[in-house]
């Protein structure tokens, strides 16, 4: 039985609000609810960007001569995995006069002793401005390891790099800080992605990730964008005294 005119043109027009309402809720939430936080730049003078062979070759004299005076470059993840822009970037950073960290992607079911001699190993003997940080999140990493598994085999990283003289920046968000971080490393240097305007955590932190989507001269496409906790004096400071 062939349906009448009437109700195809009311299921069409039908099928046209429901297009365009889900239309509408995807723009909404991409221009507002994934918009960065205001960030106070005569509060954070100092701002930063973080890098890995995901963005592509960058040109870092670009983005330093738009102010942006740090970087944190990807070095490794897990037990093998090297970043393979990061000595290229590194030696990019470097020549722009840019202060340098490195980071680490921490793997929740791999040994953290092998995690810390893989992250070492890249690292080499390159001096690192900021320090070395390890990434603790759990987009990327298996689901269904115990808590306990996962903070002993952090624990023996942190341990490894310690022994090596290094003092460990973490890298997460709210979540991952209090699951996984909390309270065994309370105290240690905190670099927090937090979306919130007013980045309230019950801790101090050191970095924030305060933008996914950030556009700085000299990167293709979005880039992470941060800040530093405390004055240009301070900063100078503590990336001088390594």
């Amino acid at each position: 039985m062939k349906r009448p005119i009437k109700d195809i043109k009311i299921a069409g027009w039908f099928l046209l609000v429901l297009i365009a309402l889900v239309g509408a809720s995807w723009w909404a939430w991409h221009e507002y609810m994934t918009t960065p936080p205001y960030v106070d730049h005569q509060r954070y003078p100092v701002r930063g960007i973080d890098l890995s062979a995901h963005n592509g070759y960058a040109n870092l004299n670009a983005t330093a001569a738009e102010g942006y005076e740090f970087v944190w470059l990807k070095a490794s993840e897990g037990q093998d995995f090297r970043d393979e822009n990061f000595v290229l970037n590194y030696q990019k950073a470097k020549h722009a006069g840019m202060k340098v960290g490195a980071y680490h992607f921490f793997r929740f079911d791999v040994d953290g002793v092998e995690q810390a001699i893989n992250f070492l190993r890249v690292i080499g003997k390159r001096r690192m401005d900021l320090g070395l940080a390890i990434d603790v999140e759990e987009h990327g990493n298996p689901k269904g390891i115990e808590i306990d598994s996962i903070k002993s085999r952090l624990a023996m990283m942190v341990e490894y790099l310690n022994m090596r003289g290094h003092r460990v920046t973490f890298y997460s968000n709210r979540r991952g800080w209090e699951k996984y971080l909390l309270p065994e490393f309370q105290g240690c240097p905190l670099w927090i992605c937090s979306f919130e305007e007013e980045n309230s955590l019950n801790s101090d932190w050191t970095y924030w990730q305060y933008d996914h989507r950030g556009k700085v001269a000299g990167v293709r496409g979005e880039v992470d964008l941060n800040v530093y906790s405390g004055s240009r004096e301070e900063f100078n400071a503590i990336t001088e005294g390594r």
